[in-house]
């Protein structure tokens, strides 16, 4: 744990933090323990104290959470040292990446929604065992 080495004017609470970042403090928490939102000073007492760069940069994970990128990629990212010093190109790598899995997903999505357009008209509205939505739910089918 870091000890308070600044003055108390910059310091804010978990819950101040939580209010401005419009995060959870729960997954404040949870941020903190996956490391990707860095470890806070503590005070005598243990008291977890926050300064204005967190609130920034927990700002910057909900947005990129939002989004859909991955833990992993959201650490990548801060690492590059945020805006003033990351790389435009290695930023662009790991955007790149992840618009290729959204797009994966869609792709996906797109067949999912035909088969299931397919199977919903098909379906008549008789009784179960002619039921075509249930049989492409039917695992034993599958096996």
């Amino acid at each position: 744990m870091r000890a308070i080495t600044a003055s108390r004017a910059n310091e804010m609470t978990i819950g101040k933090l939580s209010e401005l970042a419009g995060v959870n403090i729960e997954t404040i928490r949870y941020y903190e323990r996956v490391k990707v939102l860095p470890t806070p000073l503590r005070t005598g007492s243990g008291r977890r104290v926050y300064r204005s760069a967190d609130v920034r940069t927990l700002a910057f994970i909900r947005r990129a959470r939002e989004l859909g990128f991955s833990l992993d990629d959201i650490r990548a990212l801060i690492r590059l040292g945020g805006p003033e010093r990351a790389s435009c190109r290695e930023v662009r790598h790991i955007a790149a990446h992840h618009l290729g899995d959204i797009q994966g997903k869609i792709g996906d999505l797109r067949k999912l929604e035909r088969l299931l357009a397919r199977t919903v008209a098909r379906c008549t509205g008789s009784i179960a065992p002619d039921c075509p939505v249930l049989d492409i739910l039917d695992v034993r089918r599958f096996r």
